[in-house]
């Protein structure tokens, strides 16, 4: 192995909890990885159940010498589904470290003011500072505008402590990297054509800057890594997580990685190939990655695949 350029520090383990997706299934079958809600409580099936949206929000709890270190990576589309499948699963947010935010687009930002009350006054919100900058997608015939991010000022009065970040950053007594600024070397992953960004009153092609995933080092078994969308590459994110650690095992890729669509679609192959190459132990693509994409994950990869779903628990 490498020698590290971050003293990122090795973990004994990590889990992952799926606060919302866009997919829940309560007859999913658990196994040793992963772990699904219970169907009935105390031998009756409740009429309520998780719910699912078009957005990405996970509960990430890293072990490492002895402590526990818990930090929430995107809040889900709505403020209405994160801090009910938290109710609903039993789940507090009080020993949260950080909140951090893969990047400023709405369905992974939408219960942040619910999750910060939950956390506490003066939990860390980790981002990027392009996710103040105005967006738009321009398709053919008409433009799109996204939802405002929050001022600095209203997430202060939130009661966070604002901590941007463009370079990589060590949570949880050095357990958790978020990488900062994914640097870009495939020649398939190209963005999310259309997508406009404004600086200096004036739109320009965003090339996400913003995207950022987390790496969780678990020696000898390789990395984990979790991405919200991967607007940058999900193969850029993982090599960029080599490169700032010296580890190039990879272990688990997990999240979103933004294969969804036609425009999108070409990439799949690709993405899969070099999965395969990297020999990763545990997949679980979520969100924005796509039916087809899921899919084609579940027939190259079956024993490395896990199909994501609310409320599932991967434990690595």
């Amino acid at each position: 192995m490498e020698k590290k350029t971050l003293n990122l520090r090795q973990a004994d383990s990590v889990e992952i909890i799926t606060l919302v997706d866009n997919y829940s299934d309560v007859l999913l079958q658990g196994s040793k990885t992963v772990i699904r809600p219970p169907l009935a409580r105390e031998g009756v099936i409740p009429k309520n159940t998780l719910l699912a949206e078009h957005g990405l929000s996970l509960l990430v709890k890293v072990r490492a010498n002895g402590k526990t270190h818990s930090i929430v990576l995107d809040t889900g589309y709505t403020n209405v589904a994160v801090p009910y499948n938290l109710d609903y699963l039993g789940l507090t947010l009080e020993e949260v470290e950080a909140v951090v935010l893969s990047h400023g687009h709405m369905d992974h930002v939408g219960a942040l003011k619910e999750i910060i009350a939950l956390t506490g006054a003066g939990t860390k919100l980790v981002l990027h500072p392009d996710v103040f900058h105005p967006r738009v997608i321009q398709f053919t015939v008409e433009q799109l505008s996204f939802p405002a991010f929050p001022s600095r000022d209203e997430l202060k009065d939130w009661g966070a402590d604002v901590v941007e970040n463009k370079k990589p950053l060590l949570l949880g007594q050095g357990s958790i990297l978020v990488t900062g600024e994914v640097s870009r070397t495939t020649s398939f992953e190209k963005g999310m054509p259309g997508a406009l960004i404004k600086y200096n009153d004036e739109f320009i092609s965003d090339t996400f800057k913003d995207d950022q995933s987390l790496v969780i080092d678990l020696g000898n078994k390789g990395l984990v890594v979790i991405s919200g969308c991967a607007h940058a590459g999900i193969i850029n994110s993982v090599l960029y997580a080599g490169e700032l650690t010296g580890n190039k095992k990879i272990h688990a890729v997990i999240g979103g990685f933004h294969l969804s669509g036609a425009i999108m679609e070409p990439s799949i192959e690709p993405t899969i190939e070099e999965m395969k190459k990297m020999a990763v132990q545990v997949i679980s693509p979520m969100h924005c990655t796509g039916f087809k994409a899921i899919t084609r994950f579940a027939e190259e990869m079956p024993d490395a695949f896990i199909l994501n779903s609310v409320g599932s628990r991967i434990t690595l």
